[in-house]
């Protein structure tokens, strides 16, 4: 099927608005410094929000809805949770029947993953105590980090999630797999990726499963789908990550967008729906 009118509008509006830090050396390192030196803030949002043990967590819906959902926002590891992520997660507890989680991660350059792993571990623990159908969800960075977050938690014993589902996840910030062709990827460049990459691994190497969840163990791995638009950045790192799932037997669906862009079920296009349905009946089932 073709992709649709409106994903081609959405598309180009993309195209537009690109982030120049994405593609050129000099702008990264400047963005990068920039970031380096801004005061954090709490983020602003008509959504409640929670503090746990100093982390900012948007909750969405009941605790004592049937599923209970942790969302992982996407950004690269450096852009904070935005409306597209606020309005996602609203969605998600009002369809799902869920309580959707959202935490304010620490972010690079001014934090790494190790600190974010350590705040997630905290939050995820509570979580396994509401006796829930317990879903990992994230986009982008988020989706790579919840996929790094399994292969993690199984090596301190905590019980794997029910199901994990990820949008586009980044699994290799080593850029391995390079020269890649970002040309036709209206979001993402390899030239940012990379410096931002390394940014976050901080003291780790760059191919370490907490930042890079292809190179690890996936073994015992939950229940897992991932969506991909094949005309993004990432979509032959996330084949490969898809066949490293099917070589140890891990249960995974993986739902390629033909013509589609980064992360494309966030957004208000007719492809969004379809991925919607095909969320629902991996959580239902």
């Amino acid at each position: 099927m073709s992709k649709s009118n409106i994903a081609k509008i959405e598309e180009a509006i993309l195209k537009f608005t690109k982030p120049d830090y994405m593609v050129m050396q000099k702008k990264v390192d400047e963005f990068l410094e920039k970031k380096s030196q801004t005061t954090e803030k709490p983020v602003k949002s008509i959504f409640k929000s929670v503090d746990f043990n100093g982390m900012q967590v948007f909750t969405f819906g009941d605790k004592k809805s049937k599923n209970t959902i942790l969302f992982m926002h996407g950004g690269a590891y450096v852009n904070e949770i935005n409306y597209q992520h606020f309005l996602y997660c609203y969605l998600l507890s009002k369809k799902l029947d869920a309580y959707v989680l959202a935490p304010v991660y620490p972010l690079a350059p001014l934090h790494d993953v190790n600190e974010s792993i350590e705040k997630i571990t905290e939050l995820y623990k509570s979580l396994i105590d509401l006796n829930t159908n317990l879903i990992l969800m994230g986009d982008s960075a988020g989706g790579g980090f919840i996929l790094s977050f399994s292969q993690y938690i199984k090596t301190i014993n905590l019980t794997q999630p029910d199901h994990i589902i990820t949008f586009s996840p980044w699994v290799d910030i080593s850029m391995s797999n390079s020269p890649y062709n970002d040309e036709n990827d209206p979001i993402l460049g390899e030239i940012g990726l990379r410096e931002i990459g390394k940014s976050w691994a901080g003291n780790l190497d760059t191919k370490d499963y907490k930042v890079s969840p292809l190179f690890g163990n996936v073994a015992n791995q939950a229940p897992t789908l991932i969506f991909a638009g094949d005309n993004e950045i990432f979509y032959r790192d996330i084949k490969l990550y898809v066949e490293k799932l099917e070589k140890n037997d891990v249960n995974v669906k993986f739902i390629t967008g033909k013509g589609l862009f980064h992360i494309y079920p966030l957004f208000p296009i007719p492809e969004a729906k379809k991925a919607f349905k095909e969320i629902k009946k991996e959580i239902m089932t």
